[in-house]
């Protein structure tokens, strides 16, 4: 196969610009996203290999449609996609007073994102048979420990883990991956200074998803490589 085409969103910062640098330094091309083209820009310019701006708001179906037509013109195919846009905005509120709108901004961007990008790219993938999605989650979205804490962030997380399994049966024989991740805490503008791994250890997993073999798993939930529970 040519030169894989890889697509991160959210990638001008933290893990996302982490996930774009590692697939470029395994020489893919990346697509690397951002809501604001000149942060694209910027970002991109700091990686050594073959990476691209563009710019991507995921809740914006005008600005999906746009960069599937720009991927496919220019490149004709996706073949590894990687959902790791997300925000975070909850604060201390718990499930008993979080506000509609912290839960309507919160579920647009980590679930409706990501579900409007898998169905841009997913067909793209099928029809070429081959592809790698990797939907950046974590445990937060766990059922088996889940908190009333962070309700909106761990509410998307749940939802995303739902919609990994989803477009991975639709997939499923067809030589296309689909699963989620957990990065763990890391030291990022999300995560804080005071979180216990670096950038580079929470891309791990997501590079790992996103180079996977034909025989490797779909439809799972991973951490440092590691199957976990939903």
């Amino acid at each position: 196969m040519n030169q894989k085409i890889a697509v991160v969103t959210g990638a001008n910062r933290g893990i996302g610009h982490q996930i774009a640098k590692d697939l470029a330094g395994l020489g893919m091309r990346v697509v690397l996203t951002a809501r604001d083209e000149a942060k694209a820009k910027a970002a991109a310019a700091k990686i050594i290999g073959d990476v691209i701006p563009h710019q991507l708001d995921v809740r914006d179906v005008n600005s999906v449609a746009a960069l599937k037509h720009f991927v496919e013109r220019e490149f004709g195919r996706c073949d590894v996609l990687v959902n790791n846009a997300a925000i975070y905005i909850d604060d201390d509120k718990s499930i008993l007073n979080v506000d509609m709108d912290t839960v309507r901004q919160t579920v647009e961007t980590n679930v409706y994102g990501p579900l409007l990008m898998c169905q841009a790219f997913v067909p793209m993938m099928l029809k070429h048979g081959y592809g790698r999605v990797v939907n950046v989650s974590s445990e937060s979205g766990r059922m088996t420990t889940m908190s009333d804490g962070t309700p909106s962030y761990n509410l998307s997380k749940t939802a995303l883990n739902a919609l990994t399994l989803m477009f991975a049966k639709t997939a499923r024989g067809e030589r296309v991956l689909i699963n989620c991740m957990c990065p763990g805490w890391v030291r990022s503008d999300m995560g804080g200074p005071g979180a216990t791994r670096s950038l580079q250890e929470g891309a791990d997993t997501a590079v790992w998803l996103a180079t996977l073999p034909d025989d490797g798993p779909n439809g799972g939930f991973f951490r440092d490589r590691e199957r976990m529970e939903w």
